[in-house]
């Protein structure tokens, strides 16, 4: 972690502040130090990890937690930046065309990590060849006033999919906006992004009262292709330099809200995401077959939400309770025309949707037995789906005629056919203090109910004649156990036991496609198994006004993953057999040390000065085939060191990552350790009025994070600067508030 102590003043605004999202969330019993918690006024905050507030000292996993000071004063402006000092934690991408794609924590990426903005899952991921690819950005940042990020197995809360973690997004409410007494809110904002010649705008204005209150936010931003340092801009694959691209999109947030008292709120959010990217795929072209290629892009996400909170309910079965209703259409629309070189033209569109209906209810209730103090967390998650998914496409002759097929698929397809999903899930968990709240133990249990049932129409039954699909009902079971030791004011041991599963995936279940022509076919499995997990963490941290540190391992056994198109024979048309199984066994281990110093708690000459760090390792071992697993992150470090005084600040930050040298094949390109230096500033020149500014990549250094890089590349290639970062650039924000 790179964020210095979060005490009084506000250049020491950082370090606790993200750190103490290492707290799995508390209940309302008191610290076992009064002192301290007087120090921190920011002892409790919401954090996803157990569903409630928890303090610092009642930490039982990790768990980083970035606001929105911190995302204006880094100059965040996608996913990638928002991790840029977060080590363990990366963001996969795709430099040629589709971009930055989902997170990969400890090791795990896809849909094994868990990503939900107000406690509704973002849309799953998924691609197909090298023209269809839906990945999982699709909240506008602008929007949010924090991020909280669970480190390792999370299904005990969170069900399917928190194998890995969960990344959850948290919107700005109306309260944001309206403190110190005011009733209404104007503010404006505006940005360039060096990386990519971005340009932001937005607007946002809320209003308040007795009893009601809302906002509205409003982004724009649009700009041209991430750069990189690669320096051949031949028009074909030979290309290094970045594809020519044009990028455009917006998001709308409002929020309704009605307090009938201070203890209850009822909440209508409306909220909706438009990207748009215009491609000229350059480095696809071969003069070969390809002579040109034009790629437009397009993805949208909306939903609409009714929410319902009670702080003091004073019933026998909850002290307060939240609950809330859902709707989220998603859509990935793809578009693709390639001029060949014997002069006929193809047409290719993908489109990906999915729409969501979801119930969620959580209560929250105080106990005491004897001398034990208990915060019980109950509560239901329930999500109704419908996936649909569609190749299309066609191409013109020569001699001016179209035909539907380009081999080997005959127009239009899918590639599993229409998928409805139903996943049900209870979950509890009980935080039990003992001896004065020293020593605290945190058992939770949560079963989940996942239904399959997909629908074959006539575009999945003509690409597929004979092919029954098939419906897949499970069952899973997911525990935990977390404890906290607090043997001493400022230290504390802790150590988790969670276990995480994945539901096998509606696309794996019932993956289907038939050529005669090229001798292969796909085939259902309803026999698959869930991907599961358990994981193990030890830490110890210290923690005062001055400094704290944070060290744990971690080890995390996974099985039955599931390896989606393996060949599994010939059947007796003599067609090679494809079929998705459970094969993969993985195990992932490492280390994470984070520590900070404000030297002003140490010296009164000192004070605004702070510095920060953070370390993580790990190492991966596929136990399948006895070798490396390949999704695993080199090691990975942040310092940093900050000056802050009351209206101005900055800070200088450093990124140091050690050659990625572990890989499953020997002629697989190792990307060479780098360290890259960037200098952020603010300035609150007037009331309501900053300037924040950047220069990242300092050093102008030629430099690849292994995360870049999600398809095999050799180390004879010729293209390997196409991978690399953006050189020294400059951002900036201008923001004004009344």
């Amino acid at each position: 972690m790179i964020h210095l102590p979060a005490l009084p003043a506000r250049g020491r605004r950082y370090g606790l502040s993200v750190w103490l999202a290492l707290p799995m969330a508390a209940h309302a019993a008191a610290p076992a130090s009064p002192d301290a918690a007087n120090a921190r006024d920011f002892d409790r905050v919401q954090v996803t990890a157990t569903r409630t507030e928890r303090a610092l000292s009642d930490v039982a996993a990790t768990v980083d937690v970035i606001d929105r000071e911190q995302l204006d004063d880094h100059l965040v402006r996608s996913i990638k930046d928002l991790v840029r000092y977060e080590p363990g934690i990366s963001v996969t991408s795709s430099p040629a065309r589709f971009g930055l794609g989902g997170f990969r924590i400890r090791g795990l990426d896809g849909n094994r990590v868990l990503i939900q903005t107000d406690g509704i899952a973002m849309p799953k991921a998924f691609n197909i060849g090298s023209f269809a690819d839906a990945n999982r950005n699709f909240t506008d940042l602008e929007t949010l006033k924090r991020v909280e990020i669970v480190r390792g197995p999370a299904s005990a809360l969170y069900g399917s999919d928190a194998l890995g973690g969960v990344v959850a997004f948290v919107t700005k409410d109306p309260a944001d906006y309206l403190k110190e007494g005011k009733n209404r809110y104007v503010g404006l904002k505006f940005g360039y992004d060096g990386e990519w010649n971005g340009l932001l705008g937005s607007a946002t204005t809320a209003f308040g009262g007795d009893h009601w209150s809302g906002m509205v936010n409003v982004t724009h931003r649009q700009g041209q292709e991430t750069e990189s340092m690669g320096d051949v801009r031949s028009n074909d694959r030979t290309r290094t330099a970045a594809n020519p691209q044009d990028r455009d999109g917006r998001s709308v947030l409002s929020k309704l809200v009605y307090a009938p008292s201070e203890d209850q709120r009822f909440r209508l959010t409306a909220e909706g995401n438009e990207d748009s990217v215009d491609t000229d795929v350059l480095s696809a072209i071969d003069h070969t077959t390809t002579t040109g290629m034009q790629a437009r892009d397009h993805q949208t996400r909306a939903r609409v939400s009714f929410a319902h909170e009670m702080d003091k309910l004073a019933a026998g079965f909850a002290d307060s309770l939240s609950w809330q209703l859902y709707r989220q259409d998603s859509e990935t629309t793809q578009r693709t025309d390639e001029q060949r070189a014997n002069r006929t033209t193809r047409h290719r569109e993908f489109n990906f949707d999915q729409r969501v209906y979801g119930l969620q209810a959580a209560f929250h209730k105080a106990l005491q037995t004897g001398t034990v103090e208990h915060a019980l967390t109950y509560g239901f998650d329930g999500t109704w789906t419908e996936t649909r998914q569609k190749r299309d496409g066609y191409q013109v002759l020569a001699n001016g005629q179209t035909s539907t097929t380009i081999l080997p698929d005959a127009f239009p397809v899918r590639d599993f056919p229409i998928s409805k999903t139903t996943e049900l899930g209870l979950y509890v968990q009980d935080e039990m203090r003992f001896a004065d709240g020293r020593f605290s133990l945190v058992p939770g249990v949560r079963v989940d109910h996942y239904e399959l049932r997909p629908e074959v129409d006539a575009i999945f039954g003509e690409d597929n004649p004979g092919v029954a699909v098939s419906d897949l009902t499970k069952t899973s079971v997911s525990p935990k156990l977390g404890l906290v030791w607090r043997f001493a004011d400022a230290w504390s041991l802790f150590a988790g036991y969670s276990h995480g599963f994945r539901s096998p995936p509606y696309n794996d279940v019932n993956l289907g496609f038939t050529n005669v022509m090229f001798g292969y076919t796909a085939i259902p499995n309803p026999d698959l198994k869930p991907e599961t997990s358990d994981g193990l963490e030890l830490g110890v941290r210290f923690l005062t006004p001055a400094a704290y540190v944070s060290l744990s391992g971690y080890y995390n056994d996974y099985k039955d993953f599931i390896e989606s198109q393996r060949q599994v024979g010939i059947n007796p048309q003599g067609l090679i057999v494809f079929q998705s199984q459970n094969i993969a066994d993985a195990e992932i281990h490492g280390a994470e040390l984070k520590a900070g110093v404000d030297f002003g708690e140490l010296s009164t000459a000192l004070a605004g000065w702070s510095l920060n760090g953070a370390v993580a390792w790990s190492r991966g071992q596929d136990k399948t085939e006895d070798v490396p697993l390949e999704s695993i992150d080199p090691l990975r470090g942040t310092l940093g060191v900050a000056f802050d005084r009351e209206t101005w600040g900055v800070e200088l930050l450093g990124t140091f990552a050690k050659r990625k040298d572990r890989m499953a094949s020997a002629t697989a390109f190792r990307p060479a350790g780098y360290g890259v230096l960037d200098l952020v500033a603010h300035w609150d020149f007037a009331p309501g009025a900053k300037i924040n500014v950047g220069v990242f990549n300092l050093g102008d250094r030629t430099y690849i994070d292994y995360s870049a890089i999600t398809s095999t590349l050799a180390t004879s290639s010729t293209v390997i600067d196409r991978y690399t970062n953006p050189g020294r650039n400059v951002s900036a924000s201008l923001a004004v508030s009344w």
